[in-house]
């Protein structure tokens, strides 16, 4: 029964997600769903991310947080708008409540949406929210072994963002092992080790977005 239950609201946020996609094509925006473990740097790799391509682009943000509202308010600082969705005791968010969100922007005015999940290294796998592709962001603080221990997050991202290269020197870190064993999972991902703190990195990360919205 519990499988059942399970297979029913993932086949109900399918239906959701589905609908969202199909908005979001209507409209002309582009949508990622960006995932990582609490403390990997998603609200920052945001805030630096905005910076880089605000100017030749619009772009808005949903941001999902268990409780609080300190993330939208650091990405309003940037100039975009951003919504909070608070989850609650809710791991992850879905395909209903990003729609709910949806009203407080004029979609057709948006090239890029960016929906911010809640820190997870789990579920937010398992939803669509109606996004054209999932990220995933790791940190070097986290460890190497993340791809093999949570393959589900790797498998379904079409990119991988490694934060913090900075800090390398300064763990057991490997980048090699982090990319070989991401890339044996999902041979598609595309691959992106950058620094929130010195900049490094974000020319390729940013040039694939742009690649990406573009061709949408």
């Amino acid at each position: 029964m519990k499988v059942k239950v399970a297979a029913d609201i993932l086949s109900t946020n399918d239906a959701i997600a589905s609908e969202n996609r199909k908005l979001f094509r209507e409209n002309g925006v582009f949508v990622i769903n960006l995932m990582s473990s609490p403390g990997a740097g998603k609200t920052t790799l945001l805030e630096k991310t905005i910076a880089l391509l605000k100017d030749n682009m619009k772009i808005a943000v949903i941001e999902g947080d268990v409780a609080t509202t300190a993330d939208a308010l650091r990405i309003e600082k940037t100039g975009v708008p951003a919504v909070q969705i608070n989850t609650g005791n809710l791991c992850h968010l879905d395909g209903s409540m990003v729609r709910s969100a949806l009203s407080e922007f004029d979609l057709k005015s948006l090239d890029l949406l960016i929906v911010e999940n809640v820190g997870n290294l789990v579920c937010p796998a398992e939803f669509n929210v109606g996004e054209d592709c999932k990220v995933m962001l790791l940190s070097t603080a986290e460890g190497d072994d993340k791809p093999l221990k949570y393959p589900l997050m790797f498998h379904e991202s079409s990119a991988l963002v490694i934060n913090k290269t900075d800090l390398i020197p300064y763990t057991n870190f490997s980048l090699e092992k982090a990319r070989r064993d991401a890339l044996s999972i999902n041979p598609k991902l595309a691959v992106f080790p950058l620094s929130c703190r010195t900049g490094e990195g974000f020319e390729e990360w940013c040039g694939w977005l742009r690649g990406r919205i573009e061709t949408r």
